[in-house]
């Protein structure tokens, strides 16, 4: 039998061992996971979210494990649904749910999936929950996995390496510093004193639902969402470079609808140029002047470059008051979820970023660093956050609670006593608690966990882990054509768009058709 090895059993975990089931993979699959429950996944756990923090994500654009999660949300009992606010009879698959039900329905199907490993497939499974890996070392046999508890389990033919998102931990926080949301704030009391928040997108929404929630409580009143605090001192500030929050979720037509421009094709021929960004931003121009004309016309488009179009894009927003905007923007979506309609360039634009994304190995260093600029227009549009995360904002602003803070790319952080200081704008903003909530970021070789495989990068020049296109690591003795490495954080140099449970999805089929045929 061959034995391959999943580490993480998170939702990319999950994904590839479902595949590798579908592909009636005959050999013998160990899911290691360091929590004392597998399938949950740190983003969706209880200890890094709260039932007032919903998932970005809804049913409809979830691919099930077994069952859709809708299907999954409409057999749990009623208490058991409106415990976290919502009715059980008004359920629907476009619908964001908390992210805490989101973990549970993934771990009733991982669940599901290990009990009819072996009768349906011939796929023998061991399961090994709280095990932390600590280090993973080639043998002559294959690879070893060494645990903080001494012991080594394998040798293992292959091992997926699917730990996910990687924050701080709790012990890098301190009272008054948080390093990430998710490095202990949570289970902390935030007195209410001005509270900054670094970041503006949904994982700074999150925390400061996280702090609000501790000095108050969120009501409807003739269906307006109302904040009624507790302490008044209580003041949060959300910041970023340009101040600008995100929009609400949008209607669409899901799944996707093709592209007529900048399909797969044309994006290969424009990697085979001589400047291989000029030439898909043509694509970019060509696709968005087709879908919508208007758009292309009122933003100047026909103008704009690679290097203006960010700066066009976000020119009108950043005009206005932010929480204006949001408003306005609410209004807006709403109507359109109400009579179905889609917005032609706000769609353009969420069907484009996954195509753009296969630009990004052709491009040059100074390249990238511009694409990286353009990006910005991608991500704003994908990451769209609920209707209800947007209500919760307002509310607080019109509670006097909240507001927005635009810094620059010149601002200076520092850390005085048990305060924070922003130097901004020739300004300085105090803060008696600081949160950096700016969500995810790349991590290189160095922050590998495992020191043997890390040492083995270094070792061969690799800064960060190069991968194939079936994300096997590559040019590193011992682990290459060994080791899989399935982890979201090291694949964001290649793929910056590689967010979420679709692309977890997309990551485990592709491991498993490469495993299966090996």
């Amino acid at each position: 039998m061959k034995r391959i090895a999943i580490v993480g059993t998170g939702p990319t975990g999950i994904y590839t061992f479902k595949s590798l089931r579908d592909a009636s993979f005959g050999g013998h699959v160990t899911l290691v996971e360091q929590r004392d429950e597998i399938g949950i996944g740190l983003p969706y756990s209880p200890e890094t979210a709260t039932k007032s923090m919903l998932a970005n994500i809804a049913s409809i654009e979830i691919p099930p494990v077994g069952g859709t999660y809708l299907d999954w949300l409409t057999q749990q009992p009623e208490p058991h649904l409106r415990s976290y606010g919502l009715d059980p009879t008004d359920l629907d698959e476009r619908q964001f749910t908390p992210r805490l039900l989101l973990g549970q329905y993934f771990r009733d199907q991982l669940l599901d999936l290990i009990d009819a490993g072996v009768a349906s497939t011939g796929t023998a499974v061991d399961v090994r929950s709280a095990t932390e890996v600590s280090d993973i070392v080639p043998c002559d046999d294959g690879l070893l996995l060494t645990t903080s508890n001494g012991a080594d389990l394998g040798p293992f033919d292959h091992v997926v390496v699917a730990t996910g998102h990687v924050f701080p931990d709790a012990s890098e926080a301190t009272p008054n510093f948080f390093p990430s949301p998710w490095s202990g704030l949570i289970h902390s009391e935030i007195p209410a004193v001005r509270v900054g928040i670094m970041g503006t997108s949904l994982s700074s929404i999150d925390a400061a639902m996280a702090v609000a929630t501790q000095h108050g409580r969120f009501r409807r009143t003739a269906g307006e969402l109302q904040f009624d605090v507790d302490d008044s001192n209580l003041k949060i500030t959300l910041m970023s470079w340009t101040g600008v929050l995100p929009e609400a979720d949008f209607y669409c037509p899901l799944p996707y609808q093709p592209l007529k421009i900048m399909t797969e094709e044309a994006v290969a021929a424009c990697a085979a140029q001589d400047q291989p960004l000029h030439a898909v931003f043509e694509l970019i121009r060509s696709q968005l002047s087709l879908s919508d004309p208007g758009y292309a016309q009122r933003i100047g488009l026909p103008d704009l470059t690679v290097d203006s179009f960010a700066d066009a894009y976000f020119a009108e927003r950043e005009r206005q008051d932010p929480f204006r905007w949001a408003r306005k923007n609410l209004e807006e979506v709403e109507r359109n979820k109400e009579s179905k309609t889609t917005v032609p360039w706000r769609y353009a634009l969420l069907r484009m970023h996954e195509k753009l994304e296969a630009i990004v190995p052709a491009l040059t260093e100074a390249d990238r660093e511009r694409f990286d600029v353009l990006k910005t227009v991608f991500v704003d549009n994908y990451a769209a956050v609920p209707s209800e995360s947007i209500r919760r904002l307002l509310a607080l602003r019109d509670a006097g609670i909240l507001s927005i803070l635009a810094l620059g790319k010149d601002y200076k952080l520092e850390r005085d006593g048990d305060k924070t200081l922003i130097r901004h704008h020739g300004k300085v903003s105090a803060f008696d608690v600081f949160i950096d909530a700016r969500g995810q970021q790349p991590m290189t070789t160095a922050d590998l966990p495992f020191p043997t495989l890390r040492n083995a990068l270094t070792e061969a020049g690799q800064e960060t882990p190069e991968v194939d296109e079936g994300f096997g690591l590559m040019g590193v003795e011992g682990y290459s054509g060994r080791l899989t490495l399935a982890a979201i954080p090291y694949l964001m140099h290649y793929k910056p768009f590689v967010q979420g449970i679709t692309a977890s999805a997309e990551i485990g089929q592709t491991i498993a058709d490469k495993l299966a045929t090996q």
